[in-house]
């Protein structure tokens, strides 16, 4: 049987095969079908000789759900909501698009007409003040439904502490809404907090048909195919979940790919011996950050997916900038080179892809450096056509800046380069990190191509590169275990806290995480439970998350873990505060069977270096430019050393290394680089 990873990117679809029996590994990469996904995600298993009825478990990661927010291409969603706060989705909290301008445009995911205001009120300790009018439910709900909308979400005020009112709005319209996209704020989020509840259950209705569509589909065409178990679905908290969860939770799936991909760096790096990492996941469209410290991705629930787009969904935390291979580089008003956000994506794609490109990218720049091989672009038949990719550069950036095709590549690079090192600075020494203590995990189809760059700029001592880095977030859906989040806002003095009453929330919450993995038929070794408490100083705005140490916890825990974890953050003591406790939270997580690396790496466990060298080629380092030996990654043998300047080739990807550097080729097949004068 067969355990196969699929995850769905901007420019390419990556699969991952293992076969249980063997021990073989196979992957495919195929351009991502924009149109319909799933097409991408069929043809993949067909490049990998994948059979339908040999599939034993298929964990899919997508951007469906993210590319549908950014784009603003999901259903047409409608809200019922308490009298009196129908824009609370427009106000949010006074933040400006633009900080420092004097204009700036928000168009919130459902329209003031869609808004339809119900009487009803709850205060803040759960007493009804104003009953629910069912008659006006009935008619709200009716109304939106004859303006045509697909998707219907109810979000009453304070209903994170008594859904009563909620609960019975969803029976009501339940009653005449047509389909089962209802989403229902407190059942979603129970945790306070109007505003990012309500943002939450709308990026949740409004994704809930798309998501709902896209995985019935694939899943019945599998089905039909012969596949006879669960799609699986990755989560951004890292976990994967069941189809049926995913339709109902459809909010989680933001970020799968990039969640991944992270997942898979901290499998990999550990299994090597590293524990505190920062991963840079660089493909043709996006670069995304991650920082892995002690083995474990940082997860976090305070993720804004654009202005007035907060979403309270336990996620991994990754930064993301449009700095990707498919970037595209122009000469602005101000006659500044600027690269990316905007993306030749899959379709035309980079120049060299000779598919009616025709904006200069990163790609491009990568190719003219020699980089990259002209005759060994991946999808691309035949050779590029260089000097028509020089004759572009020069033409639309050169003639502007008085720079000739090699140095606009040469600017290019560095533009991007500087962009990607300024998102790594932020997930680390802007949140208090040493980079100097960490290892950088390089992978995408373009991120080994700057990762030396990279860690040369910020000071990491050293690189891995794994051995497939082209297709690192389908390891990640294969690896990644099954996993529920719960949360329940409490808001009470640490002093006062009822520990009986937050001990059963907490088994209450793992009841149903168990309950959750038994309905998905997944196969789990064991099951881990992890629980955290949302705390904060009386008078304070923002919360810490602190892990609560054992089940049977009392107070002095809690208030030991939140003074430690403050001081960590801040270096100050706040004896003479209060604490407060907001929200309960916790993970339940099915540990899946482990998967061995071993056959990841065609890596041979012997050989000379010279039986890897595939011939030499000039490339660009310094401002100038170096005869540069060429090695094929799946003959450089386990042991092996070897100094930069040198290019290494594959399949999936191509890795750099620049003079002076070192690389040595571990035992999974890594190569760890050793950046030049840090070590």
């Amino acid at each position: 049987m067969n355990l196969i990873g699929v995850d769905v990117g901007g420019t390419f679809t990556d699969l991952i095969l293992l076969d249980e029996t063997t021990g073989q590994v196979r992957v495919a990469k195929v351009p991502t079908t924009v149109r319909n996904q799933a097409e991408g995600v069929l043809a993949a298993l067909r490049e990998a000789g994948a059979t339908a009825a040999a599939i034993k478990v298929l964990v899919h990661g997508t951007t469906t759900g993210t590319n549908a927010l950014l784009e603003r291409k999901g259903a047409q969603t409608g809200l019922i909501t308490t009298r009196g706060f129908r824009d609370v989705l427009e106000l949010g909290r006074r933040t400006r698009p633009t900080p420092y301008g004097l204009k700036g445009t928000f168009e919130p995911l459902i329209p003031r007409d869609l808004r339809v205001e119900v009487a009803e009120r709850v205060d803040a300790e759960g007493q009804v003040v104003v009953p629910l009018d069912e008659d006006a439910v009935r008619r709200a709900a009716e109304t939106l439904r004859a303006a045509g909308v697909d998707a219907l979400v109810i979000h009453f005020v304070h209903s994170y502490v008594n859904d009563r009112h909620e609960r019975r709005a969803r029976e009501i319209a339940a009653g005449v809404w047509p389909n089962a996209y209802v989403t229902v704020g407190s059942e979603l989020l129970p945790e306070y907090r109007e505003y990012e509840r309500g943002t939450t259950a709308a990026i949740n209705g409004y994704l809930q048909p798309v998501i709902d569509r896209y995985l019935r589909s694939l899943a019945d065409t599998l089905r039909s195919d012969g596949y006879a178990r669960e799609l699986l679905v990755m989560q951004g908290n890292g976990g994967t979940m069941s189809v049926d969860v995913a339709a109902r939770h459809a909010v989680n799936t933001l970020m799968s790919g990039p969640a991944a991909g992270v997942k898979a760096a901290a499998f990999t790096a550990l299994a090597a011996g590293y524990r505190n990492v920062i991963s840079c996941d660089m493909g043709g469209t996006s670069f995304d950050v991650g920082v892995i410290r002690d083995g474990v991705p940082a997860v976090s629930a305070d993720k804004e997916l654009g202005y007035g787009l907060p979403v309270r969904v336990p996620m991994i935390d990754i930064h993301t900038i449009g700095a990707g291979g498919g970037s595209i580089a122009r000469v602005s008003s101000a006659g500044i080179l600027q690269v990316g956000p905007q993306s030749a994506g899959a379709e035309p794609g980079p120049i060299c892809y000779g598919r009616g490109g025709a904006e200069p990218t990163t790609t491009d720049a990568n190719l003219v450096l020699g980089r990259l091989n002209p005759k060994g672009l991946l999808g691309v038949a035949g050779a590029a056509e260089l000097e028509r990719v020089r004759s572009i550069l020069d033409k639309k950036i050169g003639a502007h800046l008085g720079l000739g095709p090699d140095e606009v590549a040469a600017a290019i690079v560095r533009v991007a380069n500087d962009k990607m090192a300024g998102a790594i600075r932020l997930v680390s020494l802007q949140r208090g990190y040493d980079p100097r203590d960490f290892i950088l995990f390089a992978f995408g189809g373009a991120g080994p191509l700057h990762a030396a760059a990279l860690a040369r700029e910020l000071a990491i001592p050293k690189v891995l590169v794994p051995a497939r880095p082209g297709i690192t977030s389908a390891l990640g859906c294969l690896v990644a275990d099954v996993r529920h989040d719960f949360v329940r806002t409490i808001n009470q003095d640490l002093l006062r806290l009822d520990v009986d009453e937050a001990r059963a929330i907490l088994a209450a919450q793992v009841a149903e995480g168990r309950r959750l993995l038994a309905s998905e038929e997944v196969d789990i070794e064991t099951v881990s439970v992890l629980h955290q408490a949302d705390m904060q100083f009386a008078g304070q705005t923002h919360v810490l998350t602190v892990t609560i140490p054992r089940a049977d916890f009392g107070r002095d825990d809690l208030l030991l873990a939140f003074e430690r974890a403050y001081w960590e953050r801040f270096e100050v003591e706040l004896k003479q505060m209060r604490a407060l406790v907001m929200s309960l939270r916790t993970a339940v997580i099915g540990r899946r069977p482990p998967v061995s690396l071993n056959g990841l790496a065609a890596t041979p466990s012997r050989g000379a270096l010279e039986d890897a060298r595939d011939g030499s080629r000039r490339a660009w380092f310094d401002g100038a430019w170096h005869d540069t030996p060429i090695y094929r990654r799946e003959r450089l043998a386990v042991g092996v050393r070897f100094d930069g300047p040198a290019i290494v080739e594959q399949l999936d990807s191509t890795t750099v290394i620049e003079p002076g550097d070192r690389v040595e080729v571990d035992t999974l097949g890594n190569l760890i680089i050793t950046v030049r004068g840090l070590v």
